[in-house]
């Protein structure tokens, strides 16, 4: 069986788009594998009494300031989303809808929604836009839309979101390798050097 990292992240969170630029070809190279957990930051926030340091004035204008920084290091597009916060209720019930369609629509759906919002300032909280940027990548988006409504995919959603904050989560993206907890999408070789010591 394939080392793993659990990632749990939400489209809203500008570090867990840079984190998901870096961190699936650096595991891949390791020979492991990304259990990928979508799931609500704001609900996670509100669970652990934690909040978006963006929406503090001067702190948000030096952290996206830095994702630039680092998206430029890496070699990737990065600007900040004019309609953030982002409401991704729907987009990240759409994630759980994808990887159940399988992994040829999953990978496209994550390009789709992470570069929508980090890379061309789409808003993802409008459900025609979210239509669009899947009908450019050639998913199936109306399948994708249907299924989103579906209990089993808005119970699984919540679920995520529970398990992340039973396991210490307070923000994004977290991962975990075995009961190992990593935040932050700076801790990237930490999470690597984890999974070197995985068995």
């Amino acid at each position: 069986m394939k080392k793993s990292v659990d990632f749990y992240y939400d489209f809203v969170s500008s570090a867990s788009y840079l984190a998901y630029k870096r961190l699936p070809a650096m595991v891949k190279a390791a020979g492991g594998h990304i259990n990928w957990k979508p799931m609500l930051l704001g609900g996670v926030f509100k669970a652990v009494g934690n909040a978006s340091p963006a929406l503090i004035e001067a702190k948000g204008n030096w952290l996206f300031k830095d994702m630039k920084r680092i998206a430029d290091k890496h070699g990737f597009a990065f600007a900040v989303n004019p309609s953030f916060p982002l409401n991704t209720v729907m987009v990240m019930r759409g994630a759980i809808a994808a990887e159940r369609l399988g992994p040829d629509i999953l990978a496209p759906y994550m390009a789709a929604m992470f570069d929508g919002a980090w890379a061309n300032g789409d808003d993802l909280s409008n459900p025609e836009v979210v239509m669009e940027l899947m009908e450019k990548a050639d998913l199936p988006a109306t399948e994708i839309a249907n299924m989103a409504q579906d209990q089993a995919i808005k119970d699984e959603l919540r679920a995520n979101t529970e398990e992340a904050v039973r396991r210490g989560a307070f923000g994004a993206p977290t991962f975990y390798v075995g009961d190992e907890m990593h935040w932050g999408q700076d801790r990237i070789d930490a999470v690597m050097e984890a999974l070197e010591r995985a068995s």
